[in-house]
């Protein structure tokens, strides 16, 4: 099944980004996902675009009710290409279903209430850690410095994904 549109939620603009970077590569309307709900007839085929929270791809569920989901990106903070079981497993992504996992970014500015407690605690447990892996030094250097990390080449294994589907 081959996408006709990309939907996205974002909440501080990074998967909006990757949303519209992937419609001009692909040549595909993008839509949020409230305007698709208005815009889409209900099961349109999509690739659904959606910020990670808690390894939560947000808006799954609502974009899943109402489209036929050809592939899913979820856009956190880790490496591009890290956490997919994490993630497939939190947001109950069925295993048939192609998951991409895209490094965003981070913006301390637009956070607000419990999010900036939670960071300002994972900081916290990060800093005082006594064996920090690599991933752990990177993630914190991304928590105590806003990043964008929104990059053509994150989205080769998407490309190469929708370019299968082509053939």
């Amino acid at each position: 099944m081959i996408p006709n549109a990309i939907v996205y939620t974002s909440k501080t603009g990074f998967t909006r980004e990757y949303a519209y970077l992937l419609g001009k590569k692909l040549a595909l309307p993008v839509y949020p996902l409230e305007d698709a709900l208005y815009g889409l007839t209900q099961g349109s085929p999509i690739l659904y675009l959606g910020w990670i929270h808690a390894s939560s791809v947000q808006g799954f569920r609502k974009a899943m009710k109402e489209f036929r989901l050809c592939g899913v990106c979820g856009v956190g903070l880790c490496d591009t290409g890290t956490m997919e079981n994490e993630v497939r497993k939190a947001t109950a992504i069925p295993e048939e279903m192609p998951l991409f996992t895209l490094q965003g970014g981070f913006d301390r500015g637009k956070l607000k209430g419990m999010d900036k407690l939670l960071i300002s605690m994972l900081v916290k447990g990060l800093s005082s850690k006594q064996q920090r892996t690599e991933q752990d030094d990177r993630m914190l250097y991304l928590l105590q410095r806003d990043g964008h990390y929104v990059r053509e080449e994150n989205l080769t294994a998407v490309m190469n994904w929708y370019a299968s589907l082509k053939e």
